[in-house]
């Protein structure tokens, strides 16, 4: 069979996506790849088809046991011979794998970086005709990416052990220039064909919201998408614990994820949210890389993430399926302190250099500062990433909060000019509520210890609120003009000389209007795609995978919408290969049939 027979065949569609194509004739003419591609881009393709047409193994390097499992049992469900190896199973079970792969029985392999230690697998792919190696999540290869494992720099020592070297390939959804070339150069990709498909998802809706109250604005939004799939990401397992133990009293369909809790229990909790049984996962960024769930509908940020790297991957795994889909960012001046700390109080890594150390220090400041501009900024959301990532974004995208009027600007200018006076002649040394207590006129012991009540400022913003006051500092910390130290002294930055003796203005920007939620869907039949999920659910209970590895909702609405009635007619619906329509395809004409009739 040629590509697009196998494409048809396995996986039902009838046409590549954007840069699939090329990645897969650079592969079978046996030249490496590199494929830079947005979540739901269709990566996985890129390998997989060749794979099925190479002559020999293909071994997948993937960094979670979830993505390998929810990947094998959907190649497994198309009919593609495929297994994995990694600490999910018994001795006695990677044995068997093993071999069966001795005896050709897999075209596909997924393993843990780990594994490409261990003596047993060594001597297995010595054995074997392994034609390609892939690497999944490559920018995990990079110390200067977001997410870096020291196991993925083992994988270039195990290619050198094998007899035959065999066609590479390393594919990201994120990675800027530098991680780029780490890529190349860490696992050893000769000259790759590459292809950098645009980091631009359409269908994502993305808003940053600045609220007086986070979990108010929390369960504002879990109503406005009740019925939907969703990740609320939190910067820390506290937060985590404590949100999921508050969603839960008030009857929110919730579970939760963080590296603190038992390995069991992030597994029960993991399938609850895949397989649809619980709406909302309230978790840590350990939650989500490489989780292939299709129908997650929303992404509600309640902290925000350090860098834009991180923010774009987990926002993204929104809409994976192609579907309308929010993300959501609740953002305020404490956000930036918690990242502050992070980046301050680094985990432990004896492979670098104080040099080196210093080094990440700053660019992770840079990068948060970065981050801080995206919230508080005005620039269209979507293109402000974009450029981020080094593409070109001319106008406005009109499916963003500020592009779509949800935000507006006030002038801060004047609040400002009091502030940073304020603290200056304090002596920049004085906390956040030392600052406000001098602003608002207040004295106190501590105040009139330092004789600061004589100050010219004092008391020059006495008819402002305590909490504007110290919503004002949040921002102008956050935005860069006010420095913080290690013991919340403040001091003023450069930034602060332009507005103080040069007349530059600030406008900040503020929640206008709460997004409307409108389904763009008229022509969706709603009663039978409702019943389309049901029989979905059962045929997957039954088979004992989750329910989008049957079929995805994007699937399911395209048979509410379009209502086949012949095995032929739903041979043409995107996204069902010709296995699913031997095993499923009675049964979801049968249903469609009578609700039709």
């Amino acid at each position: 069979m040629n590509k697009y027979e196998i494409l048809n065949k396995y996986f039902g569609y009838s046409s590549f996506r954007q840069g699939q194509e090329d990645l897969i004739d650079g592969i079978l003419v046996g030249k490496d790849v590199m494929g830079i591609m947005p979540t739901g881009a269709g990566k996985s393709i890129c390998f997989q088809v060749p794979a099925l047409m190479l002559s020999g193994i293909t071994i997948v390097i993937s960094p979670l046991i979830s993505l390998m499992k929810d990947q094998v049992n959907s190649l497994i469900q198309c009919g593609v011979p495929c297994a994995y190896i990694n600490g999910s199973l018994s001795e006695t079970q990677i044995t068997r794998v093993m071999a069966e792969m001795l005896r050709g029985k897999y075209k596909i392999i997924y393993v843990a970086p780990e594994r490409l230690e261990t003596q047993s697998f060594l001597e297995v792919c010595g054995q074997v005709d392994i034609s390609m190696l892939c690497v999944d999540e490559a920018h995990c290869v990079s110390q200067w990416g977001h997410d870096f494992r020291p196991s993925y720099l083992r994988i270039k020592d195990f290619v050198a052990t094998l007899k035959k070297r065999p066609i590479l390939c390393a594919f990201t959804a994120t990675a800027t220039q530098k991680v780029r070339e780490d890529i190349i150069s860490l696992i050893g990709l000769n000259n790759p064909v590459t292809a950098v498909t645009g980091f631009d998802r359409e269908n994502l809706y993305f808003e940053v919201v600045r609220p007086k109250d986070k979990l108010v604005a929390l369960r504002r939004y879990l109503d406005l998408f009740s019925g939907r799939s969703g990740i609320v990401y939190c910067s820390s397992r506290k937060n985590v614990d404590a949100l999921f133990e508050i969603l839960t009293k008030e009857k929110y369909s919730v579970t939760k994820y963080h590296a603190g809790l038992p390995r069991q229990m992030r597994k029960e909790n993991q399938d609850l949210f895949i397989n649809d049984e619980k709406e909302i996962i309230v978790a840590t960024n350990a939650f989500g890389m490489g989780i292939d769930k299709s129908n997650v509908g929303f992404v509600i940020h309640y902290n925000m993430p350090g860098d834009i790297e991180s923010y774009y991957q987990e926002a993204g795994r929104a809409g994976r399926d192609g579907s309308d889909a929010d993300c959501i960012l609740l953002y305020n001046g404490a956000d930036v302190r918690v990242q502050r700390f992070f980046i301050d109080n680094p985990e432990e890594n004896d492979s670098l250099s104080d040099k080196e150390k210093e080094e990440i220090r700053r660019l992770r400041l840079k990068k948060l500062e970065l981050m801080v501009e995206y919230c508080t900024g005005n620039m269209c959301l979507r293109h402000y990433m974009l450029r981020y990532f080094g593409e070109k974004a001319q106008g406005r995208c009109q499916n963003c909060s500020v592009c779509n009027g949800n935000e507006t600007s006030v002038d801060v200018t004047t609040q400002g000019q009091k502030i940073f006076s304020c603290i200056k002649r304090a002596g920049e040394k004085e906390n956040r509520h030392t600052v406000m207590c001098l602003l608002k006129g207040k004295e106190n012991e501590y105040i009139k210890g330092k004789e600061l009540q004589k100050i010219k400022t004092f008391g020059a913003m006495e008819d402002v609120a305590e909490s504007q006051i110290m919503m004002h500092l949040d921002y102008f910390i956050s935005s860069g003009f006010i420095n913080a130290d290690s013991k919340g002294r403040l001091s003023l930055s450069e930034k602060c000389r332009a507005v103080l003796f040069e007349g530059k203005r600030i406008r900040k920007l503020l929640p206008k209007a709460e997004k409307n939620e409108s389904e763009k869907q008229s022509n969706l039949d709603v009663k039978l795609f409702l019943k389309l999920k049901l029989l979905r659910k059962e045929i997957a209970q039954k088979s004992g995978v989750p329910d989008f590895i049957v079929l995805t909702d994007a699937v399911l609405k395209n048979l509410a919408v379009m209502k086949p009635k012949s095995e032929i007619e739903l041979s043409r619906i995107q996204g069902i290969a010709e296995n699913k329509v031997k095993k499923y395809g009675a049964v979801f004409l049968n249903l469609i049939n009578k609700h039709c009739s």
